[in-house]
């Protein structure tokens, strides 16, 4: 992996060393106050490069994009992005980051600083040094577009190129790494244009001393906003080590959770649901054996043979006494009822309530989906993990008795189906750290 992803890092090199060259090709020699605008713009971007926090797949975020983006409106002009090539260099060698990450890092800052200024200049944008006028209205009217596009633009090639080089580590889509990295932060990134914009005009017009002072409360609020995200990935941590002290107790189903929440993501989104209701289904699905962490499931879970009749009554009491347990925190009553009912059948021949049909929530009937297939592809001591012709034919076999054969029927001829049987990559894993300009970066190894 990490060779495929040195190739990578070298290919994106190479690129930006292409668009510099385009850049740099017959421009003029850069003004002395657009000069001193990069070396401000280069100190604040490196503040917050140093207050960087992680994100999903070992990404971090951080501000640095704001004087990043600006110095491409204020100084429109190579010498920018060398000042961000050694900015990068600075951060990636002080924090040790291996040679593929760093290499990548300074690779796709380089490019997509590069990019937004050609799109902005390619536009007809000038330096904000250098506008007739300075009346903010004006600025909008007549620098807004270029320098939206070139945001738009910088935005799309850096969180492609980042989610590539991820996907490529991990071994997962492109597409699954763009969306746990991103989601976390996008309301900062629909933010982010009209900030950078507006940071950009105040420099030009009130100098550096106006944009320092902007600047400690702009970081301050990222601040807040980074607490907040580190306390939700210590929640989720702290999920998934309770999650695998219940799996502790049973040899043969370890990894369980992890994999129905594998499962049921992809049925979820297979199905077109909404990705705050795919990302309820993935926690429901995390969580729909926690019940089984209280004492009186210890010994029939360390059972290698069948359960006996009173073992089998014991057992189908813990989506009860999971719903309650999840019941006690406030911030997930909403998978309460998805925990309690994802034993129920479609006939109403389930458990714990007897629920039938539609009255079974939606994220019950996909994980229910979920944990028999991983169920029926485990090896077990007194059966043989069943194959991929088996499954389909039990899961036609079983819908409209256990199964939503509405469900059943879309799942089974969607594209979504044959990923189920291949090995799941499932999140989680550090990853080398990556620098983005925009929004999110890898964290330090």
């Amino acid at each position: 992996m990490r060779t495929r992803q040195l190739w990578f890092a070298i290919i994106v090199s190479v690129v930006a060393i292409a668009a510099g060259s385009l850049l740099a090709w017959g421009a003029p020699p850069i003004s002395d106050p657009a000069l001193h605008a990069v070396i401000v713009l280069s100190l604040l971007a490196m503040i917050a490069e140093m207050l960087a926090f992680l994100l999903p797949h070992g990404a971090k975020g951080s501000i640095a994009f704001i004087p990043y983006l600006a110095s491409a409106l204020i100084a429109p002009h190579w010498a920018s992005v060398a000042a961000i090539v050694t900015v990068a260099s600075v951060i990636q060698i002080s924090h040790k980051t291996r040679l593929e990450a760093l290499i990548f890092n300074i690779a796709q800052q380089a490019l997509t600083l590069t990019i937004a200024i050609l799109v902005y200049q390619q536009l007809g944008g000038i330096s904000f040094l250098a506008l007739p006028h300075q009346d903010f209205g004006w600025v909008t009217r007549h620098m807004g577009l270029p320098a939206i596009s070139a945001y738009a633009v910088s935005f799309a090639v850096n969180t492609i190129v980042v989610s590539m080089f991820i996907a490529v580590g991990d071994g997962e889509s492109t597409l699954s790494v763009w969306r746990d990295v991103k989601l976390s932060t996008i309301g900062v990134d629909l933010l982010a244009s009209p900030i950078v914009f507006a940071f950009a005009w105040l420099y030009s017009v009130y100098d550096a001393i106006a944009a320092a002072v902007i600047w400690v409360p702009m970081v301050g609020l990222r601040q807040v906003h980074r607490t907040n995200l580190e306390l939700e990935r210590t929640n989720q941590e702290l999920l998934e080590l309770m999650v695998k002290s219940i799996e502790a107790r049973d040899p043969y189903t370890s990894g369980h959770s992890r994999r129905v929440q594998h499962y049921s993501t992809i049925i979820a989104r297979s199905l077109g649901m909404r990705e705050r209701d795919v990302a309820l289904v993935g926690r429901a699905a995390l969580l729909h054996d926690v019940g089984k962490i209280h004492e009186k499931y210890g010994q029939i879970l360390s059972k290698a043979d069948r359960l006996s009749a009173d073992e089998w009554r014991i057992m189908q009491e813990h989506p009860v006494d999971g719903a309650e347990l999840v019941a006690t925190m406030s911030r997930l009553r909403d998978l309460v009822s998805a925990i309690r009912h994802h034993h129920e059948n479609w006939d109403g021949t389930g458990y714990p309530d007897g629920l039938a049909g539609e009255s079974i929530p939606m994220a019950a009937r996909v994980i229910r989906f979920a944990d028999t297939i991983d169920a029926m592809t485990t090896q077990r001591p007194y059966r043989a993990a069943l194959s991929y012709d088996q499954v389909r034919q039990e899961i036609v076999r079983c819908r409209g008795t256990q199964f939503d054969p509405d469900i059943a029927d879309r799942l089974l001829a969607s594209a979504a189906w044959k990923t189920l049987f291949a090995p799941p990559s499932l999140p989680g894993r550090s990853q080398p750290g990556l620098s983005l300009v925009k929004g999110a970066r890898a964290g330090v190894s």
